[in-house]
C-alpha cells in the first residue's frame, strides 16, 4: 500500500499556485465564498482532466472515495456536485484565462529551443496560418486572398 502522496498531489506542487492566487485576486474570485473556494474548483477541473472523468457525479465519487487524503493536495471545500455545479456556472472564467496564460508562457520558456513538430506553411495570398487542406481555406479553392476579404 502506497503510504507517501498521491500522484495528483505531486503534479499540483508543478503549478504556479502563487500566479493563481493573484489571477483570483484580480477578478474577486472568492468573493462572498464560504466554503469552495476558486482553487478548490480549479483541483476538481484539474482532477477531472487529468483522470477522464465525464461528469459532475464522476468526479465527486472519486475524489469522495479519497476523503482523508484531500486535504494534502489543497483541498479545503467540501466536494459536492451542487457545490462544483454551482462553481462552474457562476465562476468567472476570466481567472482561468488567465491563469492559462501563465501557464502557457511558462511552457514557452521551457520548450523554447525544441522542434514545434509541426511546420507552418504560408501560402503566397494567404491570409493566415492554418491547415491549408481544410474546404475552408480559401487558398484550396484557388482564390485569392484579395477576393477573399472583398467578401
Amino acid at each position: 500500500m502506497n503510504e507517501g502522496r498521491t500522484v495528483f498531489s505531486q503534479l499540483m506542487d508543478f503549478l504556479p499556485l502563487h500566479q493563481f492566487r493573484r489571477c483570483v485576486e484580480r477578478y474577486s474570485g472568492n468573493h462572498k465564498i464560504q466554503c469552495f473556494t476558486c482553487l478548490d474548483q480549479f483541483l476538481c477541473l484539474a482532477f477531472r482532466q487529468l483522470t477522464f472523468r465525464e461528469s459532475l457525479r464522476d468526479i465527486e465519487a472519486c475524489l469522495r472515495a479519497q476523503q482523508p487524503k484531500l486535504y494534502h493536495v489543497s483541498f479545503r471545500g467540501a466536494i459536492s456536485r451542487s457545490n462544483l455545479g454551482y462553481a462552474n456556472g457562476h465562476g468567472d472564467w476570466r481567472i482561468y484565462a488567465a491563469f492559462a496564460q501563465v501557464l502557457i508562457g511558462t511552457a514557452r520558456d521551457l520548450y523554447r529551443d525544441e522542434p514545434f513538430g509541426v511546420e507552418f506553411v504560408r501560402n503566397r495570398g494567404c491570409p493566415g496560418l492554418h491547415d491549408h487542406r481544410s474546404p475552408v481555406c480559401r487558398c484550396f479553392r484557388g482564390e485569392n486572398s484579395a477576393a477573399a476579404r472583398a467578401r
